[in-house]
């Protein structure tokens, strides 16, 4: 199966970037582009490519151990950007090196269960809203959520999603999501510290 760790964004969040988007769609080029659902939107924190079942249960335990050794933080969604004309993003704000220490202990939980790292390049954070075929410009969709600021929620869990690509041959079908499972950050050391 397919897996990937990740952080979502609470559905008020999310509402708040789909009403900036929404204007995204009137821009020219827009048809040619392959629009995210909404209900689909994440940070991608350690993508895992094909799972054996019998790796689940090592990968699971020591995902809920990355999650414990993290404390919860803050992120808020904050402009846009673009992968060349191929992928255009929401940015984000806030404590994003908690961001990226969570995605190194997810990409570790994935390296010690066995899973091979399927990309190997540095980690960027970012929300997929759209993909392109490299025939539209996508400066101009980066451009007009340069602005967009979102409010700034707190980050309380680390999710496993399994990711199901399309059969059907349906053109416009999206892969499906489905949570694996959900693990509450701890305290990491702000944990012990309090603990004494």
């Amino acid at each position: 199966m397919r897996l990937f760790a990740a952080v979502l964004p609470p559905d008020a969040v999310v509402a708040e970037l789909a009403a900036a988007a929404s204007g995204l769609r009137a821009l020219p080029g827009a048809e040619a582009l392959r629009w995210a659902p909404r209900d689909s939107w994440h940070f991608t924190l350690a993508f895992m490519a094909e799972v054996p079942q019998e790796t689940v249960p090592d990968l699971t335990t020591r995902l809920a151990r990355a999650a414990h050794r993290t404390p919860p933080f803050a992120l808020a969604l904050r402009g846009g950007g673009r992968f060349g004309d191929r992928v255009l993003w929401a940015g984000v704000t806030g404590e994003v090196a908690a961001l990226r220490l969570l995605a190194q202990r997810a990409e570790a939980a994935a390296r010690k269960a066995g899973l091979a790292r399927e990309e190997d390049r540095p980690y960027r954070p970012h929300l997929t809203l759209a993909r392109g075929s490299g025939g539209t410009d996508l400066r101009p969709y980066a451009d007009a959520l340069a602005s967009f600021a979102g409010t700034s929620w707190t980050v309380d869990e680390l999710t496993l999603v399994r990711s199901e690509l399309p059969r059907s041959g349906v053109p416009g079908e999206r892969p499906r999501y489905e949570t694996v499972g959900r693990w509450p950050l701890g305290g990491g050391d702000r944990e012990r510290e309090a603990g004494g």
